[in-house]
């Protein structure tokens, strides 16, 4: 008899554990989806294809001294994809690469502007003198593959272009 109500509190309190956790599971992912709602539609994340081509792009590819290959492929990509295939929207500054340093002191003003962390490439298109910066984490899915990435890359600065 002893034995039997030993055997019925272990289990209920095994029971009463599992609902608190998966009670507990449940609000945490309620709050991670609103989190990442949130997240979604904030203007530095969230990528916006316009219907109205940009005035002018900026491609902005942040890294620190000491760069992996990753990062440092990331950058020749992104550049080798305007120069070869928008030559002369970057003769012209229709389109503009920037390499920033962000452990520089002197690049603290953009690293703030856009909100950078890390290796990351973001880009802006600008449309009437306002910003509309995202960053593109795509690309770094796509950095194994050079042909991939390209295409990846100019089919995004062409649509911003209304091309």
């Amino acid at each position: 008899m002893k034995k039997n109500l030993v055997i019925l509190l272990i289990v209920g309190a095994i029971l009463a554990v599992v609902f608190f956790l998966i009670k507990s599971s449940g609000k945490s992912e309620n709050n991670s989806s609103q989190v990442l709602s949130s997240a979604q539609n904030s203007p530095t994340t969230t990528p916006s294809v316009s219907a109205v081509p940009a005035d002018k792009i900026e491609v902005v590819h942040f890294h620190g001294t000491n760069q992996c290959w990753s990062c440092i492929t990331v950058g020749q990509y992104a550049l080798k994809t305007i120069k070869e295939k928008f030559p002369e929207e970057f003769a012209s500054g229709k389109i503009v690469y920037k390499d920033i340093n962000g452990e520089l002191k002197e690049n603290r003003d953009i690293v703030m502007k856009y909100q950078a962390r890390g290796s990351s490439l973001f880009i802006n298109a600008i449309r009437g003198g306002k910003d509309d910066i995202a960053e593109d984490v795509t690309v770094w899915r796509l950095v194994n593959s050079e042909s991939r990435f390209v295409n990846y890359f100019e089919n995004k600065l062409k649509s911003l272009l209304g091309k």
